[in-house]
């Protein structure tokens, strides 16, 4: 009767999951948060005032919308889990430095973000695309002009390495100097606020893959598409990678656990087609960045890219082979 009694507590029968990651959702939200802080210290320390206070405008508006909507629209309970957070945080990065008068508009940006590409759809866990790019997509729609032309009024805290439009124009027609190249590397040019420095998002990245947060897979295959397709097209393949917002696209952006492909084959397929949408916007598209509608368009074919790629059951055999089997027979 003791063995019996020991036996049935070993075989207790549980629900799934079985395995538990000591990894919540909470904790790698803020993790995620603070390997994107130096890029925004960063960006605080090129752009000066301006930067700070987008990044606070975003940041504060998305945890105010999603408190509003899941208290008193959805009749639900808030937890301060990091997502809003991190949604302001990206939303803010990709940003340039607004002058104070046009706060307002970065406050409607993440009001789209949370509420529409986030909450709408269910709240976290259930977008089908990434709420920030969602933002800022809205925000290059609606205020274009303003968007254009702010980072350009904000480089008097910037040592300028180009005289073009962007930092990313004419990177199809000639190399940059070994001045450029740092300037890009370290961040001390003209751009969106946290796009600036690859050095800072490539540490923060980083720290990402070696705690094993994020897929060393997508940022690999994404970074290493744009760098060989837009040197076979003619282009300065250091400055493709280094200037824009590859690095926060491909660290940061294409690797959100919801809106990206669950399989190892399936990260590999998203990171080479943004690889390739980018590099196909910088040389032929009227923008000269790529990267937030690359990413976007990879979301929306996400779910297609899971059901093709998702590994056969243990033991499961195809209809055919069955019916081959019964013939046989």
């Amino acid at each position: 009767m003791v063995e019996e009694k020991e036996n049935k507590e070993m075989l207790q029968a549980r629900t799934s999951p079985h395995f538990r990651s000591p990894l919540s959702v909470e904790k790698i939200m803020w993790v995620v948060v603070i390997a994107l802080l130096p890029a925004a210290i960063g960006g605080i320390y090129y752009f000066g005032i301006n930067a700070l206070l987008v990044i606070l405008t975003t940041v504060i508006t998305s945890i105010l919308t999603e408190f509003i909507i899941k208290k008193w629209v959805r009749k639900g309970k808030f937890v301060m889990d990091g997502s809003a957070v991190l949604t302001g945080l990206l939303l803010g990065l990709v940003l340039p430095p607004l002058e104070p008068q046009y706060l307002w508009m970065a406050a409607l940006g993440s009001v789209i973000a949370i509420g529409i590409a986030k909450e709408a759809f269910g709240g976290l866990g259930h977008n089908i695309f990434n709420p920030a790019l969602v933002g800022r997509t809205f925000m290059t729609a609606s205020f274009a002009g303003v968007l254009g032309t702010a980072w350009m009024e904000a480089r008097g805290n910037t040592v300028d390495a180009f005289t073009g439009a962007t930092p990313l124009a004419g990177a199809f027609d000639h190399m940059a100097t070994s001045m450029e190249y740092k300037s890009l590397f370290l961040g001390n040019v003209g751009g969106c606020i946290g796009e600036t420095s690859a050095l800072l998002l490539m540490a923060g990245g980083l720290l990402l893959i070696l705690l094993r947060i994020i897929d060393w897979r997508i940022p690999l295959f994404y970074i290493g598409v744009v760098f060989s397709l837009s040197g076979l097209l003619g282009g300065d393949p250091v400055r493709h990678i280094f200037a824009g917002g590859l690095m926060l696209g491909a660290f940061f952006m294409a690797t959100d656990y919801v809106t990206t492909p669950l399989t190892k084959n399936g990260k590999v397929i998203f990171a080479v087609g943004a690889g390739i949408l980018t590099v196909a916007i910088r040389k032929w598209g009227s923008l000269p960045e790529g990267v937030c509608f690359s990413i976007l368009i990879m979301n929306s074919v996400t779910p297609l890219i899971d059901r093709y790629t998702k590994p056969q059951p243990f033991g499961f055999i195809k209809k055919k082979e069955e019916e081959k089997k019964e013939v046989g027979k």
